[in-house]
Order: structure tokens, then C-alpha cells, then sequence
């Protein structure tokens, strides 16, 4: 069950302590790819899911992490301590209505060290017992036959995702485009550290990897895959104890 599509009724009716919060960003993913992508990948992974539970699904945390982005147009950002409150404050609402087993299904990377931290300080407060995942470290390319293809940003695993659940989010015609200006790594490596700060360092469009190299089939694949992982985990998640042991 959607909140945002529920009556309140509806959800006071609602038999499960467990709830899906997707979280996103809205930032560039080169010229071929949406500025929601992460949200919209986020965002049907946890619907997926939720159709396999119980479990009610929470409105999509649009805004991130994400000043890397800023130097391309359209992409937004809020500070970590900014987000790190808005997501929490969510998250205490919904356990304030007793669905206190709480899966945060992550689709950016910049939010995820601190998701971890926050999902930490409400299970060790005892506001809710909150875990966080992040499809894409949660799925292996090699497992669905594209051993050669990385996660990358904007690159095929996204598109592929994208190509999936909605054939117009990806403008085709620009593929060529993207792979022509894109990074073959994130950032820009020295003795183990990442130099570069900002995206535009090192990506002239914003692209990383090729998007050429993926297809609507991957994508189904992929969200399948995604969505596997994210329906076990909620099982476990909501037989855990809250304290840690099975």
C-alpha cells in the first residue's frame, strides 16, 4: 500500500509494522538520461517489493546529497545535516503511526554513508528499527550475464533500469552522445584517494561508463534482481529483534 494513494483510513487499517521509504536525488545523469533517475529507479524497486509484503511505501525522498552534481543545470542539493533531519523526521512520523520496522531503499550513492549513520541513531534510540539498501551494491551484473558492465552514473546499469520501466525516459538519440563525454571511472585516483570533488573534474558530460551497453532486458533483469534482494530483506527485517539478535 502507497500512502500518498491511501485514504487515512485506508492506513489506519494498515496490519504491519514495516514500511519501505524510498530515497532518491534529483541531479544530472548526462544528456540521455532524466534528472530523476535515481528516484524513479529507487522508487519502483521499493513498489516491486511492497507488492510481495505487507509493507506500506512511503512518499519518495527526492532531494540529496548530491553537490558533486552542481555544476550541471537542473541538479539540487541539500546539506547532509539538511537531509539527515528530513529523512529521520520522516522516518519518526512514520513509526509514530506503529510502523517502526523501516527500510530505506536507497538509488543515489551520495546518501549512502549517511543513511547508514542515521538508520544507526534510530535503532540505537529506540525510535525504529530502520536498515538502509542501496539496489545497485545489492545486485551483480556478472550474476544476470553482463559480467563486463559496472554500476557507472548515468552509465548502462541506470539506463538499462530506466530502458525497463519506462522506454521514454532515455533519449536514445543522444547514447551516442554520452559514451562520447564519459568518464571511464568516478573520480580521479592517486595513493588510494579520490581528487576530484566535483563531477565536472572529470566527466565532461557527466557520464560515467557506456550507456550504449545497456538494454530494456538487462533492466528487467536488474529490477527483478533488485527487487529479490529487497523482499528478503524485509522479511528478515521484520522478524529481527530489535536489539540486534535473530
Amino acid at each position: 500500500m502507497e500512502l500518498v494513494e491511501s485514504t487515512w483510513t485506508e492506513a489506519d487499517g494498515a496490519d504491519t509494522d514495516l514500511a519501505i521509504l524510498p530515497v532518491g536525488s534529483t541531479e544530472q545523469h548526462g544528456p540521455h538520461a532524466p534528472l530523476g533517475t535515481d528516484l524513479f529507479t529507487a522508487q519502483a524497486i521499493a513498489r516491486a517489493a511492497a507488492e510481495e509484503t505487507a509493507a506500506i511505501v512511503g512518499p519518495t525522498i527526492p532531494v540529496g546529497i548530491a553537490a558533486e552534481h552542481r555544476h550541471f543545470s537542473g541538479s539540487l542539493w541539500v546539506s547532509e545535516d539538511t537531509f539527515r533531519a528530513y529523512v529521520r523526521e520522516t522516518c519518526e512520523s512514520l513509526a509514530s503511526h506503529g510502523w517502526d520496522r523501516i527500510v530505506l531503499v536507497n538509488g543515489h550513492g551520495g546518501n549512502v554513508a549517511a543513511l547508514r549513520e542515521l538508520c544507526g541513531q534510530l535503532t540505537r534510540e529506540g525510535t525504529a528499527y530502520a536498515v538502509s539498501f542501496t539496489w545497485f551494491d545489492a545486485v551483480d551484473p556478472a550474476d544476470l550475464g553482463a559480467p563486463a558492465l559496472e554500476m557507472g552514473h548515468g552509465g548502462p546499469l541506470e539506463t538499462s533500469l530506466l530502458q525497463h520501466l519506462d522506454g521514454e525516459h532515455i533519449r536514445t538519440d543522444r547514447l551516442e552522445t554520452a559514451a562520447a563525454g564519459a568518464a571511464d571511472r568516478w573520480g580521479e585516483w592517486q595513493s588510494g584517494i579520490n581528487l576530484a570533488y566535483d563531477t565536472v573534474e572529470f566527466s565532461d558530460n557527466g557520464v560515467v561508463g557506456d550507456p550504449s551497453g545497456g538494454s530494456a532486458e538487462l533492466g528487467a533483469k536488474l529490477l527483478d534482481a533488485a527487487t529479490a534482494q529487497l523482499t528478503e530483506l524485509l522479511a528478515v527485517v521484520e522478524q529481527r529483534d530489535r536489539h540486534g539478535s535473530n
